[in-house]
């Protein structure tokens, strides 16, 4: 059944239904719009006198700048064109580096005409779209936060291929009939990672292996961890553990180095000349040995990482897509309208008969996700209501939920520049009370049974 909409009168007037009927007048005269390829751009734009020209460039690098000129000399103010894969991106830089306002668009919120599909009609038709005023724009970092997010991507493919090299090497431990891997907690710690290079190294005696090991932090039986080390020491299998080692130290080694880049990166956006101190102590498997805490504090100008379920790794990834500037976003509900985690339902007949579901690639938005299925063992208010929505309406809604309320808090800390205050979201205790003592009087009463207060 639907759910019928609410105070909803016969005859009533609909609201904001008054407005005159007015024609579609020309808004930007001095636009153009581009269809974007992979080796060609077809441009429509609008010179000085009025008149509409149509040219075709290739996408090499001296092209894409005569095109800027072209368009410099025309006198055009806005330009308009599509996301095409990676295409657009280089485009955008030259057109950028030349002082145009741009509009990137979703392909699907304007390819919705039946018309045969040309260069040059997809060219015409943003030009003419732009021009009336009808196309939205697609949210674009700023050239710093298009680098950083450019590391961030890297580093995290490099992270994908040290997860899968590992998996690899304990594959050849398997071949190998090898299987202290299974009695240690972790293959990438330190005594997993000291028997694993003896054995690349040429060592193949149980006995000498586990002399290379502390065996006070293990929690395995040392007789267990001999037999775990007898196995099938063939030369083939010693040498594919020696590569696969080498690709572990590789991926281990880029990370690195785009953590250099990631921090020179951060001190461009705070004009540092030198960085901030590192980390004290040990640096856990996949972080960040770089001062994360202490960037974020100071670029965002408040502490977000006081708010539960968000880290430093999750905010960096939200830098990277949002950037700082929160009034790109007119409210935090439009906010989290981009960020596809408010509900958009179906209206038919005055009722509502369902909601659309659409998957979201944004990384801001699987960062709030991440941020929220991390509060199920919480103990503070937003882990109870996580706990609270999952039991009744199931974990899928309950992390939308969640990070829902994450990303609010996130856009008004960071357009308001204020501190957490956790007192803001704590529940009304007295109410929950209430309305659960209400509920019990009722299903009490469908009993023919009434309660009463204890003395």
């Amino acid at each position: 059944m639907g759910k019928v909409i609410k105070n909803k009168e016969k005859n009533a007037s609909v609201k904001g239904a008054e407005k005159k009927l007015e024609g579609f007048g020309l808004i930007h005269l001095h636009s153009a719009g581009i269809d974007v390829g992979s080796m060609l751009m077809v441009v429509s734009y609008t010179d000085q006198q009025g008149v509409i020209h149509v040219r075709e460039f290739n996408s090499f690098t001296e092209s894409l700048i005569q095109l800027a000129e072209l368009l410099q000399q025309a006198g055009v103010e806005k330009v308009a064109m599509e996301a095409t894969g990676e295409y657009w991106k280089p485009l955008y830089s030259v057109l950028e580096n030349h002082g145009m306002e741009m509009m990137v668009v979703n392909p699907s919120h304007y390819k919705n005409i039946a018309a045969r599909k040309t260069d040059i009609n997809d060219a015409q038709w943003l030009h003419q779209l732009l021009a009336c005023d009808m196309l939205r724009n697609s949210h674009i970092a700023t050239e710093l936060h298009r680098e950083l997010r450019g590391y961030l991507h890297e580093r995290d493919i490099c992270r994908q291929q040290k997860s899968d090299t590992l998996n690899r090497i304990q594959k050849v431990l398997t071949t190998m009939n090898i299987k202290f891997q299974h009695l240690i907690s972790d293959i990438e710690g330190v005594a997993g990672m000291k028997l694993l290079r003896a054995i690349s190294s040429g060592i193949t005696d149980p006995e000498k292996l586990l002399k290379l090991i502390s065996l006070k932090n293990l929690k395995a039986n040392p007789e267990d961890l001999l037999s775990s080390l007898k196995g099938d020491y063939q030369e083939n299998y010693i040498n594919i553990l020696g590569l696969n080692l080498s690709t572990y130290d590789f991926a281990k080694e880029q990370m690195q180095a785009c953590e250099v880049y990631i921090e020179k990166t951060l001190q461009k956006m705070l004009n540092l000349d030198n960085p901030l101190q590192r980390k004290k102590g040990l640096v856990r498997k996949n972080q960040y040995s770089i001062n994360l805490q202490e960037y974020l504090l100071f670029i965002f100008g408040t502490d977000l990482t006081e708010v539960e379920g968000l880290d430093e790794i999750g905010l960096l990834t939200i830098l990277a897509i949002t950037g700082t500037d929160m009034k790109k976003w007119p409210s935090a509900g439009h906010f989290i309208s981009w960020l596809n985690l408010s509900p958009r339902p179906k209206i038919s007949g005055g009722k509502v008969i369902g909601y659309q579901k659409r998957v979201s690639n944004n990384p801001a938005t699987q960062a709030f996700r991440l941020a929220a299925n991390s509060l199920w063992q919480s103990k503070g208010p937003m882990g109870q209501q996580y706990r609270r929505l999952a039991a009744t309406k199931g974990s899928a809604k309950a992390i939308k939920a969640v990070a829902r309320k994450i990303a609010v808090i996130f856009y008004n800390m960071v357009l308001k520049k204020e501190a957490y205050n956790s007192a803001r979201i704590q529940p009304d205790l007295e109410k929950q009370k209430a309305k659960k003592i209400a509920r019990l009087q009722k299903e009490a009463a469908k009993l023919g049974l009434t309660i009463q207060k204890a003395a």
